[in-house]
């Protein structure tokens, strides 16, 4: 049965992978579109094709499985490499729509920071997950902390969050006082959980639309339909693109905090998102 071979979160090694396990005349790679795959692009696929004479043949994806479950199934599997979250990797692993990566042939599992080298994929990006807010709303100081997130009396107007639990449970209980680095200690139990999905609560009424396309956020905010929302890290291309509409409206501003990944056993309990930011943490 034809599988996949799949990145998780990128594509450096995507092109390693390419190299060794595909000799054929073209290469056809998924990501998420927009400024993310266009910097995939300019750095990863040029440049091996370049060197390979491979064609690379790009397509997009939502992150639906379905899709990748139906190639694999009806044997009609036309993407070679794919772009995938953790949950995915750890999914299409456990029911065997993933191929295998062979590490011998990417220098072994040690050539790769802790927790990068899963058995069905190869994370290749760390990358950072933000809010962003619109300026003009708080002449007098925007929010500086995950905490103002919630705060809708210092901070009042309506937000716009991810519909999905990657990132925004981790949001719910920094805001709620546990400590970045010990964010999936607590998500790993069912009281933290609960935890978050009650500091959820609190700004429920106030969450005007849950987003599911990166492209949503940027455009809420320069519609003026919310004040805040948590831009896009699916995969990345939000805060490049939040970035490149600042450049154009002075309005958007934007605050980060640094959030260390969870243990393996996490991500395999729960499957959420491995977030790092390299900027320094903002107080809590």
């Amino acid at each position: 049965m034809m599988r996949f071979n799949c990145m998780l979160l990128s594509s450096v090694v995507t092109l390693a992978i390419a190299g060794a396990a595909f000799a054929q005349d073209t290469l056809t790679v998924t990501s998420w579109g927009g400024a993310y795959t266009k910097s995939q692009e300019e750095a990863f696929f040029k440049p091996f094709a370049k060197q390979t004479g491979t064609k690379i043949l790009q397509d997009e994806w939502d992150g639906s499985t379905a899709k990748l479950k139906g190639m694999v199934e009806t044997g009609q599997v036309t993407w070679d490499v794919v772009d995938v979250e953790p949950s995915h990797a750890l999914q299409g692993c456990d029911e065997g729509w993933l191929e295998t990566i062979d590490y011998s042939k990417l220098g072994g599992k040690d050539a790769f920071i802790d927790g990068a080298a899963m058995d069905c994929a190869v994370a290749t990006i760390v990358f950072g997950t933000i809010y962003a807010y619109d300026a003009a709303k708080f002449p007098n100081g925007g929010p500086t902390t995950m905490a103002d997130l919630f705060d809708t009396a210092k901070f009042p107007g309506p937000r716009a969050l991810r519909k999905s639990p990657k990132t925004t449970l981790e949001f719910a209980l920094i805001a709620d006082g546990v400590k970045p680095s010990e964010v999936y200690d607590v998500l790993g139990t069912p009281e933290g959980v609960d935890r978050a999905f009650k500091k959820l609560d609190t700004i429920k009424k106030d969450v005007k639309v849950w987003w599911t396309a990166g492209a949503q956020p940027p455009q809420l905010l320069a519609d003026g339909e919310v004040v805040m929302t948590r831009p896009g890290t699916a995969a990345s291309t939000m805060p490049s693109r939040t970035a490149a509409r600042t450049s154009r409206s002075s309005g958007t501003a934007r605050e980060w905090t640094s959030i260390s990944g969870p243990s393996r056993k996490a991500r395999r309990t729960r499957n959420w998102r491995t977030n790092s930011s390299l900027s320094p943490s903002i107080p809590m």
